[in-house]
């Protein structure tokens, strides 16, 4: 008793970045203790402790990254707990957090909003619990249709509806949550020339790396009256997330096309290119899924893929990365710099200093983490430095999409790796937070003098 006494009073004097370091650190030993038992295993099959590890935070962190083949490791059993770990990854700890605490009648105070706020990067109590559940619903809604619409259109693909729906069940859960696993053990190749299956999947992997706040106020407006549309704002966030992404989402389209014309889509179709280079920037944002071996494209274009996907997915998503927010808070700043000007603002409206700082130092700290985590893989491994960038950038973006290299990595290699998808999923704010109770201003300033720059 003295014993849980003591834990629970460290526990209080813990930041909410800490906490929720803990929390997920939890998760991944829980996911461990699932996904290691015999019974989630096919016959014969015996993972080691690297490879259950390695699985878990890859299925935490929502990545898809693997060093086991998924259709040859799990049966069914182990296929739907990681459909559940996907799950729990997906929305959050502290989504699935408040639904319990609400489920138990917990009174949720003001120590659980701000770990709430915390693991969803808000900056405001107000409405944070009723967001919580919202996100819940309109998650659990977008996998249902995804799984009712690919499960019954898998009939025309397997021998019997329990497999085409089991198939869809996954799928749906894996698009959504961008977890990039599947158990076609070819990733979409198998439907690469299937428009409509790709099309459900795009639909989905947006759905689920656009930003959950994004989703709520869309939600909002389609189902509000003329008159309450009238008084209907969507706020900053959303549209800077929204235009981000789309101008990423358009930049990864065209420039695939561009760098492929003469190579992988010589000899395709004009439709055929446009749904290999339109997936291929959809699910390089956090997806994971793919529907061509990342081999068969040029360098070039693994370049800029391994950049789409170190930008990565919104805030407050099911994705990693620095976040498309960052991303253009940072061009915007880099444009009005040049141009001049002091303030930076966003469609008539002025970003905080604070948001600023926060931005150029999630930048640099993720260019100084990748930049250190390629030398010792290129030192390490045997694979080409572009194979070592992409996996890299895939692991950090939570992604999952891969050369082929991830089985053949060294231990140390991996354990990397897995450090950089448990820091893209929970966020470099989170993390350099973490490393104090608590953010105190300085109580004096010392003499300013310029620093001659550049």
């Amino acid at each position: 008793m003295l014993g849980r006494n003591k834990f629970s009073e460290w526990l209080n004097k813990r930041s909410p970045a800490q906490l929720i370091m803990i929390f997920y650190i939890i998760a991944v030993t829980v996911s461990c203790m699932l996904l290691g038992m015999p019974i989630a295993h096919k016959d014969g099959i015996n993972l080691t402790f690297m490879e259950v590890l390695f699985t878990s935070v890859s299925a935490v962190s929502v990545t898809g990254l693997s060093v086991v083949s998924i259709v040859d490791t799990f049966n069914s059993f182990g296929v739907i707990l990681l459909a559940i770990v996907l799950q729990f990854g997906g929305v959050g700890v502290m989504t699935l957090g408040t639904l319990i605490w609400i489920v138990v009648g917990k009174k949720i105070g003001l120590k659980e909003r701000r770990l709430i706020m915390a693991d969803h990067n808000q900056y405001s109590f107000k409405g944070i619990v009723k967001l919580m559940k919202g996100i819940f619903k309109l998650i659990l809604w977008i996998e249902l249709i995804g799984f009712l619409v690919l499960g019954t259109y898998y009939l025309t693909y397997f021998p019997n509806w329990q497999e085409a729906y089991f198939h869809g069940f996954f799928a749906s859960i894996s698009a959504t949550t961008n977890g990039g696993f599947d158990i076609t053990g070819q990733s979409l190749i198998p439907f690469k020339d299937d428009y409509f299956v790709q099309t459900i999947h795009i639909a989905l992997i947006i759905f689920g790396s656009i930003g959950f706040p994004v989703l709520i106020e869309v939600k909002d407006y389609l189902f509000s009256s003329q008159e309450e549309r009238k008084f209907m704002r969507f706020s900053l966030f959303t549209k800077v997330t929204t235009f981000t992404y789309a101008c990423l989402l358009i930049f990864g389209f065209l420039i695939i096309i561009l760098l492929e014309w003469n190579h992988f889509f010589a000899d395709k179709s004009w439709h055929e290119m446009i749904f290999y280079s339109l997936f291929q920037s959809t699910t390089s944002r956090s997806g994971g899924l793919s529907t061509l071996d990342m081999n068969v494209l040029t360098e070039q274009s693994q370049f800029v893929t391994s950049a789409l996907m170190f930008v990565g997915a919104s805030p407050s998503s099911v994705g990693g990365g620095i976040r498309t927010t960052t991303f253009a808070l940072v061009i915007i700043f880099i444009i009005t710099f040049a141009r001049g000007k002091r303030t930076v603002a966003f469609f008539r409206r002025e970003v905080h200093e604070e948001d600023l700082y926060k931005a150029v130092v999630v930048i640099l700290m993720a260019v100084l983490l990748c930049f250190t985590a390629v030398t010792i893989l290129t030192v390490l491994e045997d694979s080409s430095l572009m194979a070592i960038i992409f996996e890299v950038s895939s692991a950090f973006g939570t992604t999952g999409l891969s050369m082929g290299i991830t089985e053949e990595l060294s231990p140390v290699s991996k354990v990397i790796l897995m450090i950089l998808m448990f820091i893209g999923r929970i966020g470099i704010l989170t993390l350099l937070f973490s490393f104090n109770n608590e953010r105190k201003k300085s109580e004096f300033h010392y003499p300013k003098e310029k620093i001659i720059i550049g």
